[in-house]
């Protein structure tokens, strides 16, 4: 795609990231096809092709106006396109450029800004905790609306207390800890059963997508570094890996050394940490070894909801299948539309309700075609939009593997 920069970004890094991006791209369209709200919405404009023309109009001098903000608000960052793409066009990363150059010149509502303010900066806060125990206190008082984003209380488990040699540090997530804490505690038992001390650094908190892909991408980047500089003792003692049992936050982690790498204090450390980071998923293979004689996996029929971030973002796709298959499970994906997004999309399903439901709706119809006992995921944001649509349990995959412990 030939580009012609308007001077005001010809310069700049945004501008020469996205003009490469750009220019990797042939117009074959490959992309409409596996893009979750072009299939809904049957408008160019509201897939990736046509998005890239937009952020392309922007950067040539074009002026962007609102229509131009709400179809890149109505882009998932699913990701799939990436996938689907034969030229390796990183479209996530053009489409947050593109966001951020469109947000600088067209104004928001002052609804959709506070919305926008109070799930950036109230997802990753202390007092989401507090909130959220409040909530499920009242739940059955709630609207059904509400209810869906509340889901009803978990007990944590009991976190091992043994000492192993071998250690992995955990990231236990800005929501995760407070809406499903018993997926970290059956991580830190599953890893415990295998030899391995699970770590949190106290220090630690949200991954920094939530910010991030709300346009605050300095605030993004300040968790970022906060997180590396609560890890960075930790791997200098040894431990091995840092562990993301949520896809959404390990796509973003293994990006640190992309978003910090013109940051001189730290790059160096960014590029280490996102070598370093492992979806759950990756252990696996290793944990099926150790637990093989262990499992008594439970009997019926299960669904399992690969998450984009994990599918297309991590480009981690049939490992959870396979190996839960080997140890047992009765495990598969929707014969179709698996590749598809479940419309949870981090803050996605609050910002655009519409989409996502439809989204949720059309992926728990492919889901329950299996008949299954449970549905299994890898992202609390999917679990939880899943579970709001269905009375079938969904819950993380790493749940069922600590259960089936003998």
């Amino acid at each position: 795609m030939q580009t012609h920069l308007a001077p005001e970004f010809k310069n700049t890094a945004d501008g020469q990231a996205a003009e490469a991006i750009l220019r990797k791209c042939v117009h074959c369209g490959f992309c409409t096809a596996t893009c979750p709200t072009y299939q809904l919405l049957g408008d160019e404009l509201d897939g990736p092709r046509g998005r890239i023309y937009l952020i392309k109009q922007v950067l040539e001098g074009e002026k962007p106006t609102r229509k131009t903000q709400m179809h890149l608000d109505r882009c998932l960052t699913c990701r799939n396109c990436e996938t689907t793409c034969p030229s390796g066009v990183q479209y996530g990363h053009l489409v947050d450029i593109g966001r951020k150059l469109v947000d600088e010149r067209v104004p928001r509502p002052a609804g959709e800004n506070a919305l926008r303010w109070a799930l950036k900066e109230g997802l990753p806060s202390p007092l989401f905790a507090p909130a959220m125990k409040l909530g499920q206190t009242v739940r059955g008082l709630l609207p059904d609306s509400l209810q869906a984003k509340v889901p009803a209380r978990q007990p944590a488990g009991v976190w091992p207390q043994r000492e192993h040699t071998r250690k992995m540090l955990l990231l236990a997530g800005c929501v995760q800890p407070a809406m499903m804490p018993n997926i970290n505690t059956a991580t830190a038992r599953v890893l415990d059963a295998a030899g391995i001390q699970t770590v949190l650094a106290p220090k630690a908190g949200c991954c920094g997508a939530v910010k991030f892909h709300l346009n605050d991408q300095d605030g993004g980047k300040a968790e970022m570094r906060a997180n590396i500089d609560a890890w960075w003792p930790h791997l200098e003692a040894g431990a091995e890996a840092i562990v993301m049992n949520a896809s959404g936050c390990g796509v973003t982690v293994k990006e640190y050394g992309y978003h910090l790498k013109d940051e001189p204090a730290y790059a160096a450390k960014a590029a280490r940490i996102s070598a370093l980071t492992r979806d759950l998923s990756e252990l696996l293979p290793e944990l099926v070894e150790a637990l093989r004689t262990r499992v008594k996996a439970q009997a019926g029929q299960i669904a399992f909801h690969p998450p984009c971030t994990l599918q297309h973002g991590q480009q981690l796709r049939g490992g959870v299948e396979q190996h839960l298959g080997a140890l047992g499970f009765q495990i598969k994906v929707a014969r179709c539309e698996a590749h598809l997004c479940c419309g949870s999309a981090g803050t996605y399903s609050v910002l655009n309700p519409g989409i996502a439901t439809q989204l949720r709706d059309r992926k728990l119809e492919n889901l329950n075609e299996m008949k299954p006992a449970l549905i299994a995921s890898a992202n609390i944001g999917c679990i939880t939009h899943l579970q709001s649509g269905t009375a079938t349990p969904v819950r993380h995959w790493v749940e069922l593997l600590d259960e089936a412990l003998g």
